[in-house]
Order: structure tokens, then sequence, then C-alpha cells
């Protein structure tokens, strides 16, 4: 009895031993994929979700820019870097460059797409696992050119904290400050070693949130910046103006910048009813249909932004939902 008592539990334990690596058992891959990265040391994205649909769909996938929907670092040959864990806890790097065929028998659970879930964040080298790959910390960021721009740093840590990946269009930011125009949106950071760096994107283009430190936290962009479009700290206004717009001998004439009416992609750009309505004086009008001799947005409650400056200072912004009244300065 003893003996056969003996040979059940050896059993017993067996079969759970064989229970806790079934998932290794059923998949030939001796490898679990952890993330992916596609790029460059210098420049690079996390692209471990498009991997993962792909190798839903074919076990041997083609490293191609058009396989992940960007080129992170154009004009350079890019590669494709597995991080992987084995059954003893090792971890390893696979790459692959641009053009090689990756075989997803090497992973275990391959087709599945049940892995890369998270709990690794080792950046481009793998040597900092937990930690946060960015070597970049936003300041600012402005959306627009050069004569015709607003800041989006609010806006852009919003959409950070949903995606590691933003594509830069007028939606996004809910107004379009050149209207007609090609506009680029313009992040000013600061590099671990103390040096500002500027990273223009233009419309269409996709932000790899994974250059940037704390880009999904959000936790940057707070204040302490006002280079403007030029990048000058503490000179948002060309030619070194007063950027409060008040003071001792200060000039307050109001300067409406820009103006729209509507809501969402549609609106109307009312600047220059505004102007008319103010010549450079006080404004003080109602936000109605008025404004732009018709209903950009019917059935949908508009919005009145007018962007402006008192005197020489910096811009500012203010808003009015129909219905209400706008008064400047």
């Amino acid at each position: 009895m003893r003996l056969a008592r003996r040979l059940l539990l050896a059993l017993a334990a067996m079969a759970a031993l064989l229970a806790g690596t079934s998932a290794w058992a059923r998949d030939e891959g001796d490898w679990q994929i952890l993330q992916a990265r596609y790029g460059t040391a210098q420049r690079n994205m996390d692209v471990t979700d498009q991997l993962r649909d792909m190798a839903r769909r074919d076990v041997r996938v083609r490293v191609t820019n058009e396989l992940f929907g960007n080129d992170p670092d154009y004009g350079r040959t890019k590669t494709l870097r597995i991080y992987a864990r084995n059954r003893g806890g090792e971890t390893r790097t696979f790459e692959y460059r641009e053009g090689n065929v990756i075989d997803g028998d090497n992973f275990t659970g391959w087709r599945r797409g049940d892995w890369g879930q998270g709990g690794w964040n080792g950046g481009w080298d793998g040597s900092r696992p937990g930690g946060d790959d960015g070597a970049y910390q936003i300041l600012g960021a402005r959306y627009g050119l050069p004569d015709a721009h607003i800041d989006v740093t609010g806006r852009l840590r919003e959409l950070a904290r949903r995606d590691a990946r933003v594509r830069i269009t007028n939606d996004l930011f809910r107004d379009d400050p050149a209207p007609g125009r090609t506009k680029v949106l313009r992040i000013f950071t600061r590099g671990r070693d103390g040096q500002m760096r500027t990273f223009d994107y233009r419309e269409g283009a996709w932000i790899d949130g994974s250059q940037f430190t704390g880009w999904g936290r959000g936790d940057w962009g707070q204040g302490g910046w006002n280079g403007g479009w030029d990048g000058r700290p503490g000179n948002s206004n060309p030619g070194g103006y007063n950027p409060g717009g008040y003071g001792p001998g200060a000039d307050n004439r109001l300067n409406i910048v820009r103006a729209t009416y509507g809501s969402g992609t549609r609106y109307v750009d009312v600047t220059q009813r505004l102007r008319n309505i103010s010549r450079g004086g006080r404004l003080d009008v109602r936000v109605d249909n008025d404004l732009a001799d018709r209903d950009p947005a019917y059935g949908e409650t508009k919005t009145l932004r007018v962007y402006f400056t008192l005197g020489r200072g910096q811009e500012q912004m203010v808003e009015a939902r129909e219905g209400d009244r706008v008064r400047l300065p």
C-alpha cells in the first residue's frame, strides 16, 4: 500500500510539472517575445503591436518600412530587434535587417500573438529593463508655421497618455492655425546632457513617443518653457518684447492674430470679421452664426477661438461657446 501511494504521489507531481510547462510544450518556439523595436540606435520605435498583428497572419514575415507603416530614420538601413526570454529566464535579442525574413517558429505563441504584453522596457540596447528609454525630455510643443502657430503641449500630453505613436493632423489639435498651408509640429526638448534639441514633424508624419522620457506618463511640459517658434528660452516673441504685454509703458493695443468659429473639423475663419469689429481697440461680440454669415456645423454647438496679443505681448487664446459673449481686453 505504501509503495502504491508513493507511486501515485510521484505521478501527481509529474503531471503538475507537465501542466506548468504545457504552454511551452504546445509551441515549438524556444523563446517568448517581450518586445520589438524597429529602426537604428539613434531613432527607433516600438512595433510590438504591429508585429503581433502580422504574426497572426503568417509564420514568416519580411522586414520592410511598409510593414510597420513608418520609416523612423530616413536614408539609413534599419533593423528589427526582438527581445525575448527562454524557459530558463535567459534573455536574448534577435536582429533582422531590412529585407530579411523573420521565422516565427523560433518564438513561442507566435501565431496566437499572446506575447509582448508588457513587463519589458529596456530600450534599444536592452540595458534598462523597467526604466524609460526616452533620451529627451519634452519642454513644450507648438503646431503651425513660424508666422502662425499655437501651443499644443497640453493636448499632446493627453494624446501621449493614450498611445505611444501619434499621427499629425489638424483634427488632432482641434484647430488649423494656418489654413491651406502644410504645418509642422515642433517639439522642444532637453537631452540627458542638458543640450536643447528641436524635433519637427510635418502634417501626416508619425511621432514615436519612445524617443521621449516619460511620454506615456505625460509628466512633461508642465511649464518653464517659453521659447516660441524659434526656440529661444524666455523669448517667445522675436525682438524680445515684453512677454506679458503689461506694465509701465506697455502698449496694450488689441491685435487679433487669428479667429475660428465652428465645431471639430467644420469651422470657418472669422479673423477679418473680428478685426473689423474691434478695429484695434476693444472687442465685445456675441458668439453666434452671424460672425460667419452661415452655420458651419449645423446641429452642433459651435465654439469661437480667438488668438490675440495685447501690444507686443505674448500670444493668448480665449474660447467661448455659441450664445456667450467675448470681451477683450
